[in-house]
């Protein structure tokens, strides 16, 4: 089986960034605003036929976040944004369960809206690239998930029919996609996740990567 992995909030903790975000508004929440602004403008783009840098979207939505405290970010809080989010930490279950399924025979990927240069720096800085076969962006067919050209790329590299993979990611709308594009699905229910209302059910739900078993 082809095991297909979301990288932020599936693989990398975003909790990384609450620091960074409670500093600069004074709001635990804000770091959560923040990601749910970024993921609303990528579905929005995506919808409307175009494609946006995801690196500059997540960038911009961090802008406005804090704006809304009351904030004007520097550019050198930008930039540092930009080297937090480059230097987050792996959930702990996450080489654990990547071991586990790798044992099991399985190739395991990963599938990101970040940039390719973003997201091989963020698994290498967690050491969680080596325990992949291959890192996938959306940005090498210029469409953000949950548009289908991206699952399209990773089965057509492994030159496989959709139900020969299983996409996990820790987001409803993530697996809304993949389901879409045919693949099989699997949420992962980091705390707070829950599988999107109104979709189609994911064919396996798991709470942690080592739960996960494929036949």
């Amino acid at each position: 089986m082809l095991c297909v992995f979301d990288v932020n909030e599936t693989l990398l903790d975003l909790a990384g960034l609450d620091p960074w975000f409670t500093g600069l508004t004074g709001a635990a929440r804000a770091r959560r605003e923040w990601f749910d602004l970024a993921i609303h403008t990528a579905l929005a783009t995506t919808a409307t036929g175009g494609y946006r840098d995801f690196a500059e979207i997540a960038g911009a939505a961090a802008v406005d976040t804090v704006a809304r405290y009351g904030h004007e970010l520097t550019d050198a809080e930008l930039t540092g944004f930009r080297e937090a989010l480059l230097s987050l930490s792996a959930h702990a279950d996450v080489l654990p369960g990547l071991k586990k399924l790798k044992q099991a025979g399985h190739t395991v990927v990963a599938l990101t809206n970040s940039p390719l240069a973003t997201a091989e720096t963020q698994l290498q800085h967690a050491g969680v690239a080596t325990a992949l076969d291959r890192i996938f962006s959306a940005q090498q067919v210029s469409r953000l998930k949950p548009a289908p050209e991206p699952y399209r790329q990773v089965l057509d590299a492994y030159d496989l029919e959709p139900g020969q993979a299983v996409m996990v990611a820790a987001h409803g709308w993530d697996i809304a996609g993949a389901h879409a594009a045919g693949l099989r699905t699997a949420l992962l229910t980091r705390p707070g996740v829950r599988p999107l209302p109104g979709t189609p059910a994911p064919d396996h739900t798991a709470a942690s990567l080592p739960e996960l078993s494929f036949g």
